[in-house]
């Protein structure tokens, strides 16, 4: 595995750096947002897997870095900052980053993001984009009320408004939209959104519901179900979800 380390602080870089390569993690370090771009250019290298961008880099803010890099690649995003506010998380989720891990952080809880972010996507044969490696979901809308999803196009929209998502809200929406008013476990959800079983990625779960609540406008769509999970729940004035026409 190929990972680009964004991260200004050259000594943190160098043991970071010989922890993953005892992983089998090969690391390329850019110090600043300019050199992470250029290193994400196109070339004859293998391509990065993963690219583990520190926010408090010198030239310019690391979001700023993470919105630059969604508009020239895909490679999954896993932002590395001392901000632990939630907002920030979902602002950071908002821009692109698959991600977010709030230091100081354990190496195992890292390698463990690293790996699980690699793996939840595959190219597309179509766009160069990326989507889930299982998607097989059917090639159909869903009308939830006012909010239509579109399986094929990886749309949304609330009352003809489309609404920007990143690819795991949209994951995590067209689960719950798919069985309407079923309520899926946490455990469940993160198996088959983020492929994988570690327990850590509960919290990347809980801010990911925040965002889609907050994005859509509808904060009772997706209910939380105390002590088991989450299921979406269709607005009363709106049918049940179905193929749109």
């Amino acid at each position: 595995m190929r990972l680009l380390l964004v991260e200004d602080d050259d000594h943190v870089a160098a043991a970071l750096s010989a922890v993953l390569a005892k992983h089998g993690v090969a690391v390329v370090h850019a110090r600043n947002g300019e050199e992470a771009l250029k290193a994400l250019l196109p070339d004859r290298a293998e391509p990065f897997a993963v690219v583990l961008l520190d926010l408090g880099l010198p030239d310019q803010d690391g979001f700023e870095v993470c919105g630059r890099i969604r508009k020239i690649c895909a490679t999954p995003v896993i932002m590395v900052t001392a901000r632990a506010d939630v907002r920030s998380r979902i602002h950071g989720l908002n821009l692109g980053a698959d991600d977010y891990v709030v230091k100081p952080y354990d190496t195992g809880e890292l390698l463990a993001r690293i790996h699980a972010v690699s793996r939840r996507t595959v190219p597309s044969s179509a766009g160069g984009g990326e989507q889930p490696a299982d998607e097989g979901a059917a090639d159909e809308a869903l009308r939830l009320g006012a909010v239509t999803v579109e399986l094929p196009t990886r749309q949304v929209s609330v009352d003809g408004a489309a609404v920007p998502l990143t690819r795991k809200e949209f994951d995590l929406l067209a689960l719950l939209a798919q069985r309407p008013g079923v309520v899926f476990r946490r455990e469940q959800i993160i198996s088959e959104v983020w492929r994988t079983s570690w327990e850590g990625t509960g919290r990347t779960l809980e801010v990911h519901v925040a965002s889609l609540r907050a994005k859509l406008r509808m904060p009772a769509l997706i209910e939380t179900v105390r002590g088991v999970g989450y299921r979406l729940v269709v607005p009363a004035a709106g049918p049940p979800a179905s193929p749109a026409s």
